[in-house]
């Protein structure tokens, strides 16, 4: 059986790591007071309070004077008049409607790990990598996290310094919308009434965010009187819109200092459980990300891709067969299609084709539980990796007691569906020391590499930290009862 070499390296939450996000009273009545307060105050006592509070803060952030005078820009719509007034009492209106938040303050779990866009520098044998992660915070919301790392040739394994700075780059919508693609997922969301065509006649074959409140506008103010259905129809089509955007960071900030904030109606409770993937076509590499946008009651699995960690585009995941969580993309297309590991059914392990990767139509079905250690639920654990053997899927399987282990199979490179090698035993289970935490007897990871011949492991103990264990390859497929 393959035997981990487990490392002396853990990933603790860092209540250090905090960034400003905006902050808003939980009614329109108490923000008007709010402001009215302020305003209230003589000059001198707002430039005194504006400099405690830069006094308090400043040091702790990047950027703290740009964004509170963003805030301001955000809430003084609700002034009472038009009137000039000072930079610092802009300042402090904004920082009445910011606040400080910790986001890895409860946990930091569910690693994924690709190789470094940029492999300059590095010593023969090294390869740079980053590293993703799920941090929790105040109100269990998860956000998207990094960190850089190295590996040597002995599977040593390096992870670089953090700073406490950590921005999160504010959402920007998509600069055009493609009509088909978005008709098509109205529709998928039962989105076809005769208002709603009506709504979307008019778009062009590619249209802009403005364009479409303006269509919307259009129509909803021709009827003050409209009827509720319709009402939930406009907010949906905004929320859709919305769900699709993008993101741009300072190329100069360490990728450890950026972060991916829920910043949508349909992810405000969290982002959770990012994937991620070096994906090739031709000589061209995409980083690609399968990930679940939470909003309380909902589950929407979406699709985030970038080729530098500074520009990101973020879409919605869509398709009949775009159900439940933990879908992984295969690195290349496979005979020409895109192809990903799904579990619409929270069970078994399904092997999904499709033209385009945000949408998915197609299932069949790939592996059930057959081992004890995983009889209640298989998943993967992050995309497969092509190896000269087969395309090695790392999967998770829930036992009794609900414990939560990771096992391995082996897929054909040609044809995926064949399954042609599976671990009978767990390859990592919790050990006493792992077994603690918010969620105990857990071991789990959202994604491995291979690195001169041996599996780099991150994963997360019982959703709180995060750890790194490696395997020697030729182990794991001698461990594997195969079926050639």
């Amino acid at each position: 059986m393959a035997q981990p070499t487990r490392k002396a390296l853990l990933l603790h939450p860092d209540v250090n790591r905090v960034f400003f996000r905006p902050f808003m009273p939980s009614s329109e009545n108490r923000t008007i007071k709010i402001i009215a307060r302020v305003m209230s105050l003589s000059e001198s006592r707002v430039k005194a309070e504006c400099a405690r509070v830069l006094a308090d803060f400043e040091k702790r952030h990047s950027n703290l004077r740009a964004f509170l005078l963003e805030r301001f820009d955000d809430i003084k719509e609700h002034l009472i008049a038009d009137q000039p007034m000072s930079e610092a009492r802009k300042l402090l209106l904004g920082a009445y409607f910011t606040q400080e938040y910790a986001l890895e303050a409860a946990a930091l779990f569910n690693p994924s790990i690709v190789p470094h866009p940029d492999q300059s520098g590095t010593k023969e044998g090294e390869l740079r990598f980053i590293l993703s992660l799920r941090s929790t915070g105040e109100g269990h919301i998860s956000s998207i996290t990094f960190r850089t790392g190295s590996v040597d040739a002995s599977g040593s394994i390096q992870i670089d310094p953090t700073e406490r700075f950590v921005t999160a780059a504010r959402p920007e919508p998509n600069p055009t919308y493609e009509k088909e693609l978005f008709l098509r997922k109205l529709g998928e969301l039962g989105l076809q009434s005769p208002w709603v065509k009506e709504v979307t006649a008019e778009l062009k074959p590619e249209f802009t965010l403005l364009q479409l409140e303006e269509q919307l506008q259009a129509h909803l103010s021709r009827n003050r009187f409209l009827e509720s259905s319709q009402k939930e129809a406009a907010t949906a089509i905004r929320a859709l819109a919305h769900a699709n955007y993008e993101l741009r960071f300072n190329p100069d900030q360490p990728i450890s200092q950026r972060a991916i904030f829920p910043s949508t109606p349909a992810e405000k409770k969290g982002l959770e459980d990012a994937r991620f993937v070096a994906f090739r076509d031709g000589g061209k590499t995409t980083y690609y990300a399968t990930y679940t946008a939470y909003d309380g009651h909902m589950l929407l699995p979406q699709i985030l891709q970038t080729d530098d960690f500074v520009n990101f585009r973020i879409s919605t995941l869509n398709g009949s067969q775009i159900q439940n969580k933990g879908m992984a993309l295969f690195p290349r297309k496979i005979n020409g299609r895109y192809a990903m590991i799904s579990r619409q059914d929270n069970e078994n392990l399904f092997l999904m084709y499709s033209d385009h990767p945000h949408f998915w139509y197609e299932k069949q079905a790939l592996l059930r539980p057959s081992f004890p250690w995983e009889f209640m639920q298989i998943g993967n654990c992050g995309s497969p990796i092509e190896t000269e053997q087969g395309w090695l899927l790392i999967t998770h399987g829930v036992g009794p007691m609900r414990r939560y282990t990771i096992g391995a199979i082996l897929l054909d490179l040609d044809d995926p569906s064949k399954v042609i090698g599976r671990l009978k035993t767990p390859l990592l289970s919790p050990n006493e020391q792992e077994r603690e935490g918010y969620v105990p007897n857990v071991v789990y990871s959202c994604g491995a590499l291979i690195h001169s011949g041996r599996l780099i492991l991150p994963y997360a103990v019982s959703d709180r930290s995060t750890t790194f264990a490696t395997y020697e390859l030729d182990q794991i497929f001698e461990s594997m009862n195969t079926n050639r």
